[in-house]
């Protein structure tokens, strides 16, 4: 039997309220969100407590753009961003985030990006 995509959706959609019940960004310790496209992937640090997005990083972010441009794939591209969002959560004296892997599975790009971000020093 063939799943079509919206019942990846559904599957996604539910694994990540079950994560979200268990994840929450403080100010000292904000939530570290990936979210992945097809081609691109969003990095974003929140506060949850203000309901606020502390920053946010992209492998559309135009400061990344001549990094990007080298990356051999998307994996690459991911750890492009996640040192880019460690090193800008360093600046902001951010030693610590929760990972919210957003209903994905901890594989490829998303661990790629998570490791990118262990290797600037954060915790996650």
């Amino acid at each position: 039997m063939r799943r079509n995509s919206s019942n990846r959706v559904k599957r996604r959609m539910r694994l990540k309220q079950h994560i979200r019940k268990k994840v929450f960004g403080t100010p000292e310790r904000p939530r570290l969100t990936v979210y992945r496209s097809l081609n691109s992937i969003y990095a974003q640090l929140i506060d949850d407590t203000s309901h606020r997005t502390i920053l946010s990083v992209s492998s559309l972010s135009k400061t990344l753009k001549p990094e990007l441009e080298k990356a051999n794939g998307k994996i690459e591209a991911a750890k492009i961003v996640g040192r880019a969002i460690g090193e800008e959560a360093k600046k902001k004296n951010i030693q610590a985030v929760v990972f919210d892997r957003n209903g994905y599975l901890y594989h490829g790009r998303v661990r790629a990006l998570a490791e990118a971000v262990r290797e600037t020093g954060i915790k996650v």
